[in-house]
């Protein structure tokens, strides 16, 4: 009986030591990535390093930012790792993210024109990304279209009903892609494409992977999205493309060692992981496919993969300024929501009246229906606001939440603003519906 107790005591002293040890090994990740791109890291990282356990905790990029926040006091949380560096701004602004030096061999120290990591050594470029146009090649037949492959084509009045993109309020990678034609074609420029574009919309999706959800099964026929949506969906063997635009970003995707973080050292481990040649070579994984930043992982790519280090035109027309981003963040978020997100139909409506109304008058000869044409298109284009205030430091401050549906409430100045910008935005769109089919009965 003493034999007994004696080997049943040192197994659960044996079970006890060991759960520790697993314990002690768990790397806790907050990521915004799906998991068909986290699981294939995952089993690698932990293949390379069997000491360690990953936990993923799939949250939007917004949302783990707010994550970490709220639980900084007593952090649990070892990795940060998104595509939006300025969610890594906002964090270490915050001073929620470890300075550290992870070894890496032959990464450059840029990206095109993009400095792939952060100066201060707060976070690292793992990946490149890009923003574009995502197509489903049969559902574009069957409907008698032509792919898209600039911002303005899907201004067009035949991909009316075509389109699907998510909330940049909703997708950090949806605020870079928002925030790059802001900065790539001007502030009025920019939203004035953004509306013509959404008044295409079939949908405004919930995440960000609603987007090549949606076009990979024919639920509409174009996407706007990161790119390696694209690429992971056409080595899927779904009958997809991709194209980036003349205006986009490439930027990289970053990961960080979060501030006081549990297990600093397993933390750093997978930093270098994702860096090394072995971590580098896992982003080509069909189910991945993403741009690696070492350029000689670019020789195990498949053929017709985009090489960022060898086509220079990639990104070439927008040099990306995470600070203005980071400084108007909300702002932006906002304003794409009330002009657009949470008055989806009734932007749809004055499109769809402005694009009959030209189709009929597309000869020209009666310029009173073409004024009225121009003053509708004027009031579309119309934005409450101009750059100058989306960069005031005070007016920008006002914008603290993050909506994730219109019901959400906000702070009283926030609310008021945006119901000033509700209301000359109804009124325009309302407008412009009238005097379109005004011309449309001339």
């Amino acid at each position: 009986m003493k034999l007994k107790a004696s080997l049943c005591g040192s197994i659960a002293v044996a079970a006890l030591t060991a759960g520790a040890a697993f314990a002690d090994g768990k790397v806790t990740v907050i990521t915004s990535f799906p998991e068909s791109m986290t699981g294939p890291i995952e089993k690698a990282f932990e293949a390379a390093n069997p000491g360690y356990d990953l936990e993923v905790l799939n949250k939007s990029t917004s949302s783990g930012v707010k994550f970490l926040e709220e639980t900084a006091g007593s952090n649990t949380s070892d990795i940060f790792w998104a595509s939006a560096p300025d969610a890594f701004e906002v964090l270490k602004a915050d001073g929620l993210l470890a300075k550290v030096a992870p070894k890496s061999d032959g990464i450059p120290e840029k990206i095109g024109a993009y400095p792939m990591n952060d100066a201060d050594g707060t976070y690292f470029g793992f990946a490149a990304s890009g923003y574009g146009i995502m197509w489903n090649e049969r559902y574009l037949k069957a409907h008698e279209l032509e792919p898209a492959r600039e911002w303005s084509d899907l201004t067009k009045p035949e991909y009316f009903g075509h389109v699907g993109m998510s909330a940049p309020s909703r997708s950090g990678t949806t605020h870079l892609t928002v925030e790059t034609l802001l900065q790539g074609d001007g502030w009025q420029e920019g939203w004035s494409q953004w509306k013509w574009m959404a008044g295409n919309f079939r949908t405004v999706t919930e995440r960000s992977f609603g987007v090549p959800d949606g076009v990979n099964t024919g639920n509409f026929g174009l996407g706007i999205v990161i790119d390696f949506f694209g690429f992971s969906s056409r080595a899927s063997g779904f009958p997809v493309d991709f194209a980036y635009p003349t205006v986009t970003a490439l930027v990289p995707a970053n990961v960080g060692v979060v501030k006081n973080a549990p297990n600093h050292d397993g933390a750093v481990s997978f930093v270098e992981f994702l860096l090394s040649p072995e971590g580098q070579k896992v982003l080509l994984d069909p189910a991945i496919m993403r741009l690696p930043v070492n350029p000689a992982a670019y020789a195990d790519a498949p053929e017709g993969f985009p090489n960022p280090f060898e086509d220079s035109s990639i990104g070439a027309t927008v040099k990306f300024d995470v600070d203005k981003s980071g400084a108007r963040y909300n702002l932006v978020n906002s304003l794409f929501d009330v002009m657009i997100t949470y008055r989806l139909t009734d932007l749809q409506a004055a499109v769809r009246a402005v694009q009959q109304a030209e189709e009929k008058h597309a000869g020209g000869g009666n310029a009173e229906a073409l004024a009225l044409i121009e003053e509708a298109r004027a009031l579309i284009d119309q934005t409450p606001i101009d750059e100058a205030q989306s960069l005031d430091p005070e007016f920008a401050a006002i914008f603290t939440k993050k909506r994730k549906k219109a019901t959400d409430e906000v702070e009283q100045r926030q609310a008021e603003v945006e119901s000033r910008w509700d209301a000359m935005v109804v009124d325009n769109y309302s407008k412009a519906r009238e005097l379109a089919e005004k011309a449309l009965s001339m």
